[in-house]
């Protein structure tokens, strides 16, 4: 539906606070909204592009989805985006897909099922001596700084569910993430980082909740659980100064 859209080319408007959506973001989530809800009557509903219904709070099971995370990369062309989705129970996925269309690619996790991508198993691995972390370059400068091993600076990822599935799957070391990162960006990547043996942390060193009352975050830090100690030690050093 999106590739379809994008190919006829794009009408393209501002959402309040100035972020783009697009004919193929709302095409997407109309087609997602049908689809899954149809099935799934008794669940929850998040969506970046439907309106919040509170109601979804007293629902047992939550679809935390984001139709196009990426949007100026599609916008753009590029092939650095994905269609995101995941249930929630008690804060926690459960189930999530990423479905990457320009680029062929599907990632796919439940817990205790482990992580995939196009059926092949992912896993982050042991750190090697060369580290690729992305963010903010104010978090990873002072990271590299403080490592024995050599760091590169990864360019800008424009999907945040994307970048945390290139970790998943052991394309890259690590990622800062900067404040206001929402559920639907994070709610499916989360799950498939987990069972790939990575982790996904706030500042405070505990994983974010999903579909609440509150649905945007601070600062995280997602990659090897080896690495996130010095992580988040330059995150609380960067916030106190």
């Amino acid at each position: 539906i999106a590739l379809r859209c994008r190919a006829r080319g794009l009408r393209i408007e501002g959402k309040p606070g100035g972020s783009p959506v697009t004919d193929g973001d709302l095409a997407v989530d109309a087609f997602l909204t049908e689809r899954l809800r149809a099935a799934r009557p008794d669940y929850g509903w998040l969506s970046e592009e439907t309106d919040d219904d509170p109601a979804r709070l007293s629902k047992k099971r939550t679809f935390v989805v984001d139709p196009i995370d990426g949007t100026k990369a599609f916008i753009d062309g590029r092939d650095v985006w994905c269609v995101s989705v995941a249930v929630v129970e008690n804060g926690r996925s459960f189930c999530g897909v990423l479905d990457c269309p320009a680029k062929g690619e599907v990632f796919a996790a439940s817990i205790g099922g482990g992580s995939r991508m196009n059926g092949i198993t992912l896993s982050v691995g042991e750190p090697s001596d060369e580290l690729k972390v992305a963010g903010p370059k104010h978090f990873v400068v002072p990271f590299a700084n403080m490592q024995s091993k050599q760091v590169e600076a990864v360019g800008h990822v424009p999907s945040l569910a994307y970048r945390i599935a290139l970790i998943a799957a052991g394309r890259i070391s690590a990622s800062f993430v900067k404040p206001n990162a929402h559920d639907w960006d994070l709610a499916a990547a989360d799950l498939i980082l987990a069972e790939a043996g990575g982790t996904l942390v706030r500042a405070d060193g505990s994983r974010p909740l999903y579909a609440g009352k509150t649905v945007s975050h601070g600062v995280l830090a997602a990659g090897h659980p080896s690495l996130m100690q010095g992580m988040l030690g330059v995150v609380a050093a960067t916030s106190i100064g």
